[in-house]
């Protein structure tokens, strides 16, 4: 009875052994990241841009919405930088009421909306309107004139539309992106034909639109989690009506974009990252 007994204890102790075991080792389920808004200027600036009024030609221009460098001799941005997620979603509906920027030094010229009147080009978004919809103001902002460059009717509404598009789909999926937007060159060919200025020369019609966007899963301090398998899109299209629709045809590398425009994108990296990642195009999914 005796050895019976001790039996019965040593499996009763294996059980509570057992059970604390399992109770350790249970791991608690990860809670998803939630999406935030984050700092547009995070991935550097691309061009050393300052607030200083006697730089007219790379003055930075700081908004909740969005970051750019401003060119007044262009009367159009040289860049726009901003952070896309769902953080930045909500009901705010288009607004439209596209107006020239206050905020410029005094004396600038401001464009005005009615500037690219009958010129053949689209008043187009740099910091598109619909990655912006928390709220009026935000959307508002995206209508400035400082945000807008002459871009070829089918350019903006076709290839530029679809990566907007495809943009905001991977910020639905998961991810968040910094994008990094602008133009170089002189003379594009909208409806009316080719040209290189509109407004009465005030504004430069750029050669070229390009655009880079480096994309992550949603999470925290986003500098850091950039690697060598990060996915970098570099698109660099005509300002041409002619151009394809699609804007897979247009990747390119961020080297490539580099050397056409003088400018020091994804600065904040590493060097030995940066030259992993700018040199290789992207070959993903485009829809």
């Amino acid at each position: 009875m005796k050895h019976l007994f001790t039996r019965l204890s040593a499996w009763a102790l294996l059980g509570l052994l057992a059970t604390a075991c399992t109770k350790t080792d249970e791991v608690a389920p990860t809670s998803p990241a939630t999406a935030t808004r984050d700092n547009n200027l995070a991935l550097g600036n691309p061009s050393g841009a300052t607030t200083s009024p006697s730089s007219p030609t790379n003055y930075l221009l700081v908004k909740d919405q969005y970051t750019l460098s401003y060119n007044r001799d262009q009367g159009k941005p040289n860049w726009v930088s901003w952070h896309l997620s769902t953080a930045w979603e909500g009901s705010a509906p288009r607004k439209d009421d596209f107006a020239a920027d206050a905020s410029l030094p005094s004396g600038w010229y401001q464009v005005k909306a009615s500037d690219y009147s009958g010129s053949g080009f689209d008043r187009g978004h740099n910091c598109p309107s619909a990655d912006r919809t928390g709220s009026a103001a935000d959307n508002t902002a995206t209508f400035l004139m400082s945000n807008m460059m002459p871009q070829a009717p089918n350019n903006n509404q076709q290839t530029w539309a679809g990566l907007e598009n495809y943009a905001r789909a991977l910020a639905d999926a998961g991810n968040e992106l910094y994008v990094v937007c602008g133009s170089y060159g002189r003379g594009g060919t909208g409806s009316n034909g080719y040209a290189t200025t509109v407004a009465g020369g005030r504004v430069t019609v750029p050669a070229r639109c390009w655009k880079v966007l480096v994309v992550l899963p949603v999470g925290t301090n986003d500098v850091a989690r950039i690697s060598a398998t990060t996915r970098v899109i570099a698109i660099d299209a005509p300002n041409d009506n002619s151009l394809s629709s699609s804007w897979g045809t247009y990747r390119t590398s961020v080297d490539a974009i580099e050397a056409a425009t003088g400018l020091d994108l994804l600065s904040a990296l590493s060097t030995g990252l940066q030259s992993t990642l700018e040199a290789r195009p992207d070959a993903g999914p485009t829809n």
